[in-house]
């Protein structure tokens, strides 16, 4: 069985990401959603409420891939968590050249503590490239239309966290 991990905050999760577990899922057997605690970047939605979610936007994607599709938290090295849930491919989204460079460089860390991970890059769909979770929430706060960047599920999250539902 060929598993993949697709790692991330998704706080929240916007329709590039969608896009990339889609797409990653056809590649797959198994996708892993890698849901990062990371307390240095202060989420504003818990890793419980980040996870239900991931969960609810990728039932509908896992019936129609065929694909098992699976939220897993972790908060150690990425490469550990591969090794965690067997993950023999990591999966990560490109919007530009800039997630290129840091990417360039966790891959090379990454292959030189396991060089039998692999990491495949999907580029985000043009529609989807300046989807970023940061400016999801920054428009949301401050009262702008999200509709283009995440679903409705995710939407009414935002407006809720925010007090403007």
């Amino acid at each position: 069985m060929r598993i993949g991990l697709y790692p991330g905050t998704f706080d929240p999760i916007t329709l590039g990401h969608v896009d990339i577990i889609r797409r990653g899922a056809m590649l797959v057997d198994r996708l892993v959603i890698g849901v990062a605690i990371n307390r240095d970047k202060g989420p504003l939605f818990t890793l419980e409420e980040r996870v239900e979610m991931i969960e609810r936007e990728c039932a509908t994607l896992s019936k129609d891939t065929g694909t098992e599709i699976v939220a897993h938290p972790f908060e150690n090295l990425l490469i550990d968590c591969a090794h965690d849930v067997g993950a023999q491919v990591i999966v990560r989204g490109l919007r530009a050249v800039s997630d290129f460079e840091y990417e360039f460089q966790m891959v090379g860390m990454n292959r030189a503590m396991d060089s039998s991970i692999e990491t495949v890059f999907l580029m985000a769909e043009a529609k989807h490239q300046a989807i970023a979770s940061k400016l999801v929430k920054e428009i949301a706060r401050l009262d702008g239309d999200v509709t283009k960047f995440v679903t409705s599920n995710v939407k009414h999250k935002l407006l809720e966290r925010f007090g403007k539902a």
